[in-house]
């Protein structure tokens, strides 16, 4: 016979080893889960805007034409050793394109092209930062006249102290943005040079 003793001893023993058994899978649990401090602990990083070069370049009917963009509003996550908890959040001002030339800066903003008064933004959100090569790649999605498309940015990042800066090439079609007609005497790739100086 088992006495009421022995049962209660067994009860016991089974109670501390389920408690154990918790014990360990908390503990795998949190050592194999990131904690969140650790997912949020990239540096901020402040654009300095005024400096801030969002260049581009297509071919024109004479040649080809350069110009760039201003406006620059931005948050900015980024640390080389937490690249998962890195990330880009950035917008420029349509209406600021600047070619040189006045009458094609204001064509450029019609309907036809970037329509600014409908769109004033040009704004790209990163999914994901990832180390490629010698530097970074952005991946994420890039807004033009409304219409939202992944694209990959290859950037550098150099820093001395408090202060560093990023320097982006990249490529897009301007007929995936719905920006002119297809053909003529325009360039459908639009090619994107970024310099942007930052501080913490």
């Amino acid at each position: 016979m088992i006495s009421c003793k022995d049962s209660a001893e067994k009860k016991s023993a089974i109670k501390n080893e389920e408690a154990a058994t918790e014990t360990i899978k908390d503990t795998v649990v949190k050592k194999d889960t990131p904690a969140s401090s650790e997912k949020s602990n990239a540096n901020k990083w402040n654009a300095n805007a005024a400096a801030a070069q969002i260049k581009f370049s297509i071919k024109g009917p004479f040649g080809t034409v350069n110009g760039n963009l201003s406006g620059l509003k931005s948050t900015i996550l980024f640390d080389e050793n937490n690249l998962t908890a890195s990330s880009i959040r950035a917008s420029v001002d349509t209406k600021s394109i600047s070619t040189g030339i006045k009458l094609r800066n204001r064509d450029l903003q019609k309907e036809k092209y970037l329509n600014s008064d409908t769109y004033p933004l040009i704004s790209f959100q990163s999914n994901k930062i990832l180390r490629s090569g010698t530097g970074y790649k952005a991946s994420g999605n890039l807004m033009i006249k409304g219409v939202t498309k992944r694209v990959e940015i290859p950037f550098s990042f150099s820093k001395k102290g408090n202060a560093g800066i990023f320097k982006g090439h990249f490529t897009i079609q301007r007929q995936d943005y719905a920006v002119g007609k297809s053909g003529g005497s325009i360039g459908s790739t639009v090619t994107i040079d970024l310099e942007v100086p930052v501080t913490k």
